[in-house]
């Protein structure tokens, strides 16, 4: 990796290619090396007053964490803000209720480096997400400045151009060394995102934009190469083993690459991977990862590094009053909206699955789009439910944490057969199984058959069989309608009809129904063991 006469040429190549901080001077260059100190956030998710319990300890809210990352900044003065994606997206509602803004304005306030997007950044489609990085106008929340730092992302393509949405990498010179960094998202983001928001992207694969990206900085003399890869693992077994597609991932990244900062999977990963550093900080600002690096100034390269989770505790820690400030002033816009009381409950209603797979929330929520649109059965996909209903008064955000996409409800017509395929897709594999939360009917799955035959006892809820040959009426949100979540048999739906936005379903759902009101597990799913 060393490279003896590359500076001598290294102004002249900085100036080709991507964005360069101002100032790098041959005078700069001095013996021996520059510690340099990389701080990093993961899946924030614009919870930005959420705190949550780590170790057992109250960790967590953006003023803590900003509390946090200025006190570690000032350790060093050659220290690098860096955010991993998912920043916005399936967020709380003093941040999603102004389209997010709050959170870009946390960030801007901290002085964030550098970004690279996660899948929820295109939750509302390309041209938003673009309006948060570059500034544009909203008819809700009107002109907005946008981000005041870079965003890269070196695999997602421009279908008409050929060439990435962003800038695919990015380039700060640290007192007179230069570091690169390259921006990747999960490439299954092309099965999460309303497929209509993506027709004119392709999603690439992650390691083959990196090592692309990798050869473009080394050509230009930057031998500091750090990875921010919205994919993420899990961590394994007693030995800590780091799996998934991150791990993967990393296995296939050119060896310059020196460090990789991770996210998606909410988890906290603190390994080396084929000598590369491999960091996550758990999820919605709960932690931060802190990684050092010693460069050698001569070779430009990394000669020592080390990682550092970070839980952001809450006792003990003044928060940061600049953020605080920012967080309140959301607060205060949106009160009156939240505050609004649209029923009670006669206790907690969870979204806690049981052993099969069925909440109480979730057969809460798909009946509320079952009755919207009149239809024989409701399908909703756990994950697009975020919060449970509390006991006592239920508040407009109750319901909104509950259910914070915005999706619009599709009503179609399938076939049993198809409605079967649907349900079989719940299986993507060995470790991926997708309960989805259902209404009107009831199925009974065992994990242990061959793929195609888990799915038994197929009945209408009056427990008559679902014919296979028949057509039924079926709601489900516009993500699954578009064949979000690998639910691909969706998109063979017919005689298509546009319902309503489903949090404002389930808010009309409640108000109608008898107070106080309840939900429960009623047996819709049943899991079958043995063979």
């Amino acid at each position: 990796m060393y490279k003896p006469f590359y500076r001598m040429f290294l102004p002249v190549l900085l100036l080709v290619g991507a964005p360069v901080l101002p100032g790098f001077t041959m005078a700069d260059e001095q013996p021996g090396s520059v510690n340099v100190q990389l701080l990093g956030i993961n899946d924030l998710h614009g919870q930005l007053d959420q705190p949550r319990s780590v170790n057992n300890r109250t960790a967590g809210s953006a003023p803590v964490l900003a509390a946090y990352l200025r006190e570690r900044a000032a350790l060093n003065p050659h220290t690098l803000l860096l955010q991993i994606g998912d920043m916005v997206g399936a967020s709380a509602p003093e941040s999603s209720l102004l389209q997010d803004e709050p959170t870009i304005d946390v960030l801007n306030s901290l002085g964030f480096d550098i970004g690279t997007v996660g899948n929820h950044e295109f939750d509302e489609g390309i041209p938003e997400m673009k309006r948060l990085i570059d500034g544009g106008y909203h008819e809700r929340t009107g002109y907005y400045t946008g981000a005041e730092f870079p965003y890269i992302v070196a695999n997602v393509m421009d279908k008409n151009t050929g060439r990435p949405i962003l800038p695919p990498h990015y380039v700060k010179v640290v007192d007179g060394v230069p570091i690169g960094f390259i921006g990747v998202v999960t490439k299954s983001t092309a099965m999460v995102v309303k497929k209509s928001y993506l027709k004119d992207v392709e999603f690439t694969d992650e390691a083959a934009a990196v090592n692309r990206e990798v050869k473009a900085l080394r050509d230009k003399g930057v031998e500091t190469i750090i990875v921010l890869a919205h994919e993420g693992g899990w961590v394994r077994g007693e030995k800590g083993e780091v799996t998934g597609e991150i791990a993967d991932i990393t296995k296939k990244l050119d060896p310059a690459v020196d460090v990789v900062f991770s996210g998606h999977t909410h988890t906290q990963i603190q390994t080396t991977i084929d000598d590369k550093l491999v960091v996550q900080a758990l999820s919605h600002g709960l932690a931060l990862a802190d990684v050092d690096l010693v460069i050698d100034r001569v070779s430009g390269d990394v000669v020592d590094k080390q990682a550092e989770i970070i839980p952001t505790y809450t006792d003990g820690v003044q928060p940061d009053p600049d953020v605080k400030r920012i967080v309140d002033a959301a607060k205060k816009r949106i009160e009156p909206l939240m505050k609004e009381v649209i029923g009670e409950t006669a206790g907690p209603i969870t979204r806690e699955p049981n052993e099969a797979g069925e909440s109480a929330l979730g057969n809460m929520i798909a009946d509320a789009q079952r009755k919207s649109m009149n239809a024989d059965f409701a399908f909703t996909n756990h994950r697009g439910i975020q919060a449970d209903l509390p006991a006592g008064k239920v508040t407009w955000g109750d319901a909104y944490a509950a259910q914070p996409f915005g999706n619009e409800l599709v009503k179609m017509e399938l076939t049993g057969n198809q409605i079967k395929k649907v349900l079989d897709q719940q299986f993507q594999g060995p470790s991926r199984t997708r309960i989805l939360q259902v209404s009107g009917l009831t199925f009974t799955w065992n994990p242990n058959r061959p793929g195609g035959k888990r799915i038994l006892a197929l009945r209408r809820a009056d427990g008559t069989p679902i014919d296979p040959r028949e057509t039924y009426s079926v709601v489900v949100n516009s993500y699954l309608a578009e064949g979000g979540g690998g639910f691909t048999a969706f998109e063979e739906g017919t005689q298509r009809m546009i319902g309503d936005n489903e949090l404002d379903v389930l808010i009309d759902y409640i108000k109608q129904k008898p107070q106080p009101f309840s939900a429960q597990i009623e047996g819709r799913i049943m899991l079958q063991k043995g063979s």
